[in-house]
């Protein structure tokens, strides 16, 4: 599928997911792309993916976690790192309390431009995407709203950010856009293997290098390039 080009006009981006290593399936390689250019990138995870070793208590999966999350956002050229509290992974609800949230943080970075992964319910054909992927975007997408009505949230005391007018979902089984990640699939790849906790926790072969590259290469083979990554943008 030929897409169009992911928009360059903009300076500050957001992006946010339910847990670490979410953005390193595909996006890390686009976000090298823009820090590389001099636009500021910052991340803010909902959760620390606590629930996501199976044969690691979740106290200590959540240290080992944040501090992944924070070495594969540092490849990418990333610094700004911050973690929501008081939800709770694998058991992410939609709601005011995370609209509230998110929004907040919205009103905090003041971005132009918000990234986040699939929200849909599945990644393609009958492969069902999680509760929390879901559960994050849909509250992102209000919560971009809720972030520019100066008469909601009012108690927290945060000027109100209407200056976001991109929410981009990275993987999406309905892409409209693509970034052409050529010169930065390598940062991509290794940003993706500072998760090596987590990903030796899955018990599986799975290499990091064979599947973003494959990937990106069957996306970049659509749109005239070498390697390139895919998202699906709301204009608002």
């Amino acid at each position: 599928m030929e897409l169009a080009p992911f928009p360059e006009d903009w300076s500050r981006a957001l992006c946010v997911v339910a847990h670490p290593d979410d953005l390193e399936y595909g996006a890390a390689a686009a976000i090298a792309k823009w820090t590389d250019a001099g636009k500021q990138v910052r991340y803010l995870l909902v959760t620390r993916g606590e629930a996501g070793i199976d044969s690691t208590d979740p106290v200590e999966t959540a240290r080992i976690r944040e501090a992944e999350e924070r070495a594969s956002a540092a490849v990418v050229g990333v610094a700004v790192v911050e973690f929501l509290e008081g939800h709770i992974d694998g058991l992410i609800e939609y709601g005011v309390p995370l609209r509230r949230d998110l929004a907040l943080a919205i009103r905090r970075h003041r971005p132009e431009v918000i990234v986040s992964i699939n929200h849909r319910d599945s990644w393609g054909g009958r492969s069902l995407n999680m509760a929390d992927h879901r559960n994050v975007g849909l509250a992102l997408l209000d919560a971009v709203r809720d972030a520019g009505n100066r008469w909601l949230f009012t108690d927290a005391g945060i000027e109100p950010w209407a200056g976001a007018h991109v929410v981009a979902f990275g993987g999406s089984p309905e892409p409209t856009h693509f970034v052409d990640v050529g010169a930065f699939i390598d940062q991509g790849i290794a940003s993706l293997r500072e998760h090596a906790a987590y990903l030796a926790g899955l018990g599986t072969d799975f290499d990091p290098d064979a599947f973003l590259r494959g990937s990106a290469r069957g996306v970049g083979e659509q749109n005239g390039c070498d390697y390139a990554v895919s998202f699906e943008v709301f204009e608002l």
